[in-house]
């Protein structure tokens, strides 16, 4: 049990990745202050197209695990369709187990219809990382550019492009749906703890 940073130790559990020491059942211990290595899932909310990158940071390094998108038909009812995300959503924390899924805020715009339909896909994604306990942020479009490309206001061909550079990728990840889902788990790898949770 985790409590202000710290964990009591009951029998010979301990967290995921430290070694194993000889620990007093009880006695309360320190995590580390820092992780060695951190996993995110991002990903591109949307109910027809839904895109999701895996990014896997080490001492300042990122390698792409996985990406790629689903789609949910339109002749589906919208609750079947929420459905599907939330269950494809629970399919990739239980195979990758990210420390941290990353969203990208919705952007209104002039479109109200579509910033509802992202809103409902987003919701369906929230749903999925409470149930596995799985911390979720989320990061306004200009920021995840500002970190990607340098530029808040970056097309999504320059988005493609520097996402391909950054994780050494052979080919730019199309569709943009899965490059927007990397450029968010990127953001999120790359940040520090405090503006995590700004």
């Amino acid at each position: 049990m985790c409590v202000s940073g710290r964990m009591t130790v009951t029998g010979s559990s301990r967290l995921k990745g430290e070694p194993a020491h000889p620990v007093s059942p009880g006695r309360v211990v320190r995590r580390a202050a820092y992780c060695l290595f951190v996993k995110v899932l991002g990903i591109d909310p949307g109910t027809a197209t839904c895109g999701y990158g895996i990014v896997h940071e080490s001492g300042g390094r990122l390698q792409a695990l996985d990406h790629g998108w689903w789609r949910t038909p339109a002749t589906d009812s919208p609750a079947r369709r929420l459905t599907t995300i939330f269950d494809r959503v629970a399919e990739l924390l239980e195979l990758h187990e990210p420390a941290a899924v990353a969203l990208e805020e919705v952007f209104v715009g002039a479109d109200a219809r579509t910033a509802l339909a992202v809103g409902q896909a987003r919701g369906a994604i929230l749903v999925a990382c409470g149930r596995a306990d799985i911390d979720c942020r989320e990061y306004a479009p200009a920021r995840i550019k500002q970190a990607v490309c340098g530029f808040g206001r970056a097309d999504k061909s320059q988005v493609q492009r520097m996402v391909k550079a950054i994780l050494k990728l052979e080919r730019e990840p199309r569709p943009t749906h899965a490059a927007d889902a990397l450029a968010v788990a990127i953001c999120d790898a790359l940040a520090s703890p405090l503006l995590r949770h700004a």
